[in-house]
């Protein structure tokens, strides 16, 4: 009988328990921010930004940030349409309009020049989704930016690790947010980071995040505005300092997963990866397959062969528009046609090879029955 291979699951050691452990005895009254304190410092300066706040979520990372912004109604965001709801959500609390635009076909990432098409005189901001690990082209967008004085905000959820052009992915936007859920290269469990090199902004997201008091503000228990509570625990905290410490390791075991995939199959026609690009270094949270249209091979199937190999895998992003809550943009072509044809593999840090085998036997198989696979049989 088979074991069922996950897809994602953290690398925890005795050193993030050891931590956790101790923050949950001793945390407390003039300690209860101190891990805060330390795994905020320790993030930045992996990044390379001059402020940061650790917040409960990606999600309310972004929030805070937009809402420093002044972005509200009437204001337009611009998106990639292949995006997770928690990119748009902060959008639409503050009245503001998401506006999706399409993908590029090879880093499925937000495609510039229908980023720049999409502008209008209330466009406020565009959003630079690193999706799954991958780049976005930043010298365009950022170009694009300042032509036109709006903000570039990265969603570095999924790209701890990333470099473009040797600058850490989060170090170039406006500001940027990061996700630490149970499922990502570093977690907290639940969690986010908020960083920026704007002294000002950093100053309204930081009174935002403490209920909208203004940390010059001489009075106890007085907000000077309406914030938000979307803070970390010290307890979280503690195991984002032990990730920290292991950070090179987590990230460098991430991307020796996706290259033990691309080498393996490699010799499968009509299918893509991941794309690392000579100026990028690939964040690899997530190795994804996309075959060919050409093979007529789709997500039903794909799904249907990783059940019944007892393999749980993750299907790619819906586009947004497609979504109940929005209006459909079936323009955003390869939004729409890449998700049916896609599927993201496991990747957990102790993944072993022969489970990556197991894995790599189902892409075969598949390659293998579609009517542009003849030459992608399973290896022996």
């Amino acid at each position: 009988m088979s074991t069922r291979v996950p897809y994602t699951r953290p690398s925890i050691t005795e050193l993030e328990v050891g931590y956790t452990t101790d923050a949950a005895r001793n945390g407390w009254g003039a300690q209860c921010y101190d891990y805060i304190i330390r795994f905020e410092s320790l993030f930045r300066d992996y990044i390379g930004a001059s402020h940061g706040i650790a917040t409960s979520s990606c999600t309310g990372a972004m929030q805070m940030g937009l809402a420093a912004l002044g972005i509200g109604p009437g204001d337009e965001v611009i998106l990639a349409d292949t995006n997770w709801i928690a990119t748009a959500a902060p959008i639409m609390h503050l009245g503001a309009t998401p506006v999706f635009v399409d993908i590029l076909p090879d880093s499925w990432c937000i495609d510039p020049a229908a980023a720049a098409r999409a502008i209008t005189p209330n466009t406020r901001a565009i959003i630079a989704t690193h999706l799954y690990g991958n780049l976005c082209d930043m010298d365009a967008l950022l170009e694009i930016g300042s032509r036109h004085e709006i903000a570039v905000i990265e969603d570095a959820a999924e790209a701890i690790g990333a470099q473009y052009r040797g600058r850490p992915a989060g170090s170039m936007g406006r500001f940027s947010t990061f996700s630490f859920h149970g499922t990502k290269t570093l977690t907290t469990g639940e969690g986010g980071m908020f960083l920026t090199s704007d002294g000002d902004l950093f100053e309204r997201v930081l009174t935002l995040s403490n209920h909208g008091r203004d940390r010059s503000q001489p009075k106890q228990f007085w907000a000077d505005v309406v914030g938000y509570k979307f803070k970390m625990s010290n307890v979280q905290a503690a195991i984002g300092c032990g990730q920290m410490e292991r950070i090179s390791e987590l990230t460098d075991r991430k991307r020796a997963i996706l290259n033990a995939y691309k080498a393996r199959l490699a010799h499968v026609s009509g299918i893509a990866m991941n794309p690392e690009p000579d100026h990028c270094l690939s964040g690899a949270w997530m190795p994804t397959v996309v075959f060919d249209a050409a093979t007529g091979v789709s997500r039903d199937t794909i799904q249907a062969a990783f059940a019944t190999a007892d393999i749980d895998a993750r299907v790619f992003f819906y586009p947004l528009s497609a979504q109940p809550m929005f209006t459909p943009v079936p323009d955003n072509v390869n939004a729409w046609s890449i998700c049916e044809r896609a599927i993201n593999l496991p990747s957990y840090h102790d993944m072993t090879d022969g489970e990556i085998d197991r894995v790599c036997a189902v892409i075969e198989a598949l390659a293998a029955q579609s009517s542009n696979g003849p030459d992608a049989a399973p290896r022996d």
